[in-house]
């Protein structure tokens, strides 16, 4: 039997990270499970498995990053480029499954009338380059999906680009910098579409409970995103030193990014549990609201 107390405090991280990624691995697997037993809409189930899979995937190779914290700078920047690239699909995926709730093909360029001809308000600095109303046809909704599928593309290229420049011994700081502000304009990008396409649509897409839904995936993206910038500016700082010859601070921050995502994913991975619940397709809803209208 293992003494706790005897256990020195990277070996509690440690294990408690792990504790996380399987409990995180545990829902995953309960939501997975119960869609695949229900089996009813392929096309937005298959959508939603991939969306819900983000969460452990996240903690996992996280927790891979833990296993080598003395791991080279390439080496972190390949497991990031992992978690960034599944983001990607992820977005495009969402898209996907709300344009499935609304029947909308763009294969097919089919619109419902009933959501034809609406406006679209575009904010600056989208008005820079499209006109400040836009209404609502195929071609609207095409752009909005090139406007996310953008950053499938650009995401996997980037971090191409980023591994082999790095392995190759050129990646000047300039160039650091260059891809950062190309990725972070290419997922804004890709989420502002999404936001653009629930405020259009709020109305038909709220029976699917589409802003939890959205808020699932944007939460991973924006707490892994800026409190990688927080952790920055804490070693900018000097708030977060090394203590040891054999740890440089860039790995000591790794390190601590990680374990916070390995926990934050535990709770992402329950919240899903409701955004993106089994019940549309076992039958459960429709009997909830059968009994309220009674």
């Amino acid at each position: 039997m293992m003494d706790l107390t005897k256990l020195k405090p990277p070996q509690i991280t440690f294990y408690c990270s792990a504790f996380s990624v399987l409990i995180t691995l545990h829902l995953t697997i309960q939501l997975v499970s119960q869609h695949l037993f229900h089996w009813k809409n392929p096309k937005e189930q298959k959508a939603i498995l991939i969306i819900v899979l983000m969460a452990p995937i996240y903690a996992v190779v996280s927790f891979v990053g833990l296993l080598d914290v003395k791991g080279s700078e390439t080496f972190f920047l390949f497991l990031e480029s992992i978690k960034e690239c599944y983001e990607a699909l992820v977005i495009a995926k969402f898209l996907a499954l709300m344009y499935s709730y609304l029947n909308i093909s763009i294969s097919k360029n089919v619109v419902p009338d009933g959501i034809k001809g609406r406006e679209i308000h575009h904010s600056f600095p989208m008005t820079l380059f499209q006109p400040h109303v836009v209404r609502l046809d195929h071609r609207t909704l095409r752009l909005l999906k090139y406007w996310t599928w953008q950053f499938v593309v650009i995401r996997p290229v980037c971090s191409i680009l980023m591994i082999a420049l790095q392995i190759i011994g050129f990646y000047p700081s300039w160039l650091s910098w260059t891809f950062t502000i190309v990725l972070n304009v290419s997922v804004s990008l890709a989420l502002y579409s999404l936001v653009i396409f629930y405020h259009v649509f709020a109305k038909e897409l709220a029976p699917h409970n589409p802003l939890a839904k959205f808020l699932c995936i944007k939460g991973i993206v924006f707490f892994c995103f800026w409190q990688g910038i927080a952790l920055d500016i804490l070693v900018a700082m000097g708030v977060i030193k090394s203590h040891h010859f054999w740890l440089e601070v860039e790995q000591i921050q790794e390190a601590i990014q990680n374990v916070l995502v390995c926990v934050e994913m535990v709770i992402f991975a329950a919240v899903q549990k409701h955004a993106y619940h089994v019940g549309p397709y076992s039958g459960e809803t429709k009997k909830k609201l059968d009994k309220k209208t009674e």
